[in-house]
């Protein structure tokens, strides 16, 4: 590939990882439009720890390599004229919900116009953030145009190819993941598939249109969130009968198609908020979309769920429930990550507190000032000993697993509730 020149919009858990691996090959300007980001990354540290100082440093790149002939690294930069001299745009934004559940693409049209203001005739815009089917085209290519006064497939071409980042997965890792391709031309296909089949260990697969890619993506989500909800549904039915839900799953994963779904919290940036994507743009073409909403509505309840099998627990063992001090272990949407983005975890924190519960959260994963910010919750650095009339293991970090649990209990009655399953059964009073 000749004369690749590459700016990824986004320097977040998906952009930075795919722009350190660009860097390798090309020259790479990567842009964030937040200063203390691209200040830490010139640092060499990334906060998110998704990629490590050593890798960092081994791409980074003291002045801007798009400005200068066969060359490559990364340089990172929150200006905008920095990224003027690319000639592929990869856009890597969030794409969250609103409160009520609804997409939100303002990140995805702010970038759409960061990109317009540089765009020039030839050069090419990708997206990689989750959308539902269509928005690349209607939603963010209308603002290229306006903004850049060019035409699309004509003066500019699109593509998208979804993101599949693992926040905190050092196996699964951008290279060793098959891609999903696409583009607005079939020349502007052949390109996009070319770019990343060049740094893509594990291959590619080129979509037909660049619809069929977002609707790729959307229901990869979905599919994992409606599975979780059938075992977060039976965990419940199964509780109620008084069997143990991980013995039935063990039992029935015997069975060489059974799937091995866990109940749980279901969070995060993705699973979360994806099948939120496809339930809009269904709605939009006039069906209501009935599994997909049911699977959302029964995952997020989840925490309402843990909070109130924790407090039947405390009164059945005579602990008394307003005024009780509850330690929770984990705050971030998945173990042994920093992420705390649509971290369900805070709702079992809310509905304890309704029972006038005093909730103490111990998470050595999360950043606290992040976590204040976002919630408006405090974390603690360290447990108290001999303080807590319940412990909710919220998050499985491996940091908890050596953790004497039982020492951090206030009496013998003590309640220890297993959300994530991995604690022995001698060592619990309850879990999901």
């Amino acid at each position: 590939m000749n004369n690749v020149k590459i700016a990824v919009i986004g320097l977040g858990y998906v952009g930075l990882p795919l722009a350190v691996e660009f860097a390798r090959k090309f020259p790479v300007a990567g842009f964030d439009i937040k200063q203390e980001r691209i200040e830490e990354l010139r640092r060499g540290c990334d906060s998110t720890l998704e990629v490590d100082a050593e890798t960092l440093a081994s791409v980074l790149a003291a002045s801007n390599p798009l400005n200068v002939a066969d060359s490559k690294g990364l340089f990172v930069t929150s200006a905008i004229a920095e990224i003027a001299n690319a000639n592929i745009y990869i856009v890597t934004v969030p794409t969250p919900t609103d409160r009520h559940n609804r997409p939100v693409l303002t990140p995805l049209v702010r970038a759409s116009e960061t990109v317009g203001r540089v765009l020039e005739k030839g050069d090419i815009v990708i997206y990689e953030s989750t959308v539902y089917p269509g928005a690349t085209e209607e939603d963010c290519v209308p603002v290229l145009e306006e903004v850049s006064g060019m035409v699309f497939n004509e003066d500019f071409f699109a593509g998208y190819s979804p993101e599949r980042i693992n926040p905190g997965d050092k196996e699964h890792t951008v290279t060793k993941i098959k891609k999903v391709t696409s583009g607005s031309t079939p020349e502007a296909a052949r390109k996009v598939d070319d770019l990343y089949r060049s740094i893509i260990t594990a291959g590619t697969h080129l979509a037909s249109s660049i619809r069929v890619a977002e609707a790729a993506k959307v229901i990869e989500n979905s599919q994992r969130d409606i599975n979780i909800a059938f075992v977060n549904e039976l965990a419940m039915i199964f509780n109620r009968m008084g069997i143990d839900t991980l013995e039935v799953l063990e039992a029935a994963g015997s069975k060489w198609n059974f799937l091995p779904f866990r109940p749980g919290l279901v969070g995060g940036h993705c699973i979360g908020v994806d099948p939120y994507y496809l339930a809009q743009k269904a709605q939009e073409y006039g069906y209501h979309p009935e599994i997909i909403l049911a699977g959302r509505r029964l995952n997020d309840n989840m925490g309402k769920y843990v909070a109130s099998e924790v407090v039947k627990l405390m009164i059945s063992r005579d602990l008394k429930v307003k005024g009780a001090r509850v330690l929770m272990l984990g705050i971030t949407f998945k173990e042994n990550c920093p992420d705390i983005r649509n971290t369900r975890a805070v709702d079992i924190v809310a509905e304890l507190r309704q029972y006038g519960v005093e909730v103490h959260i111990h998470d050595p994963w999360a950043n606290p000032e992040e976590v204040r910010h976002e919630y408006s919750l405090e974390c603690i650095e360290e447990p108290c000993g001999d303080k807590y009339d319940a412990v909710i293991l919220a998050v499985a970090h491996k940091a908890f697993a050596d953790m004497d649990i039982r020492s951090l209990c206030s009496c013998r009655n003590a309640v220890v509730y297993d959300v994530k399953g991995v604690l022995p059964n001698d060592a619990i009073d309850g879990r999901l």
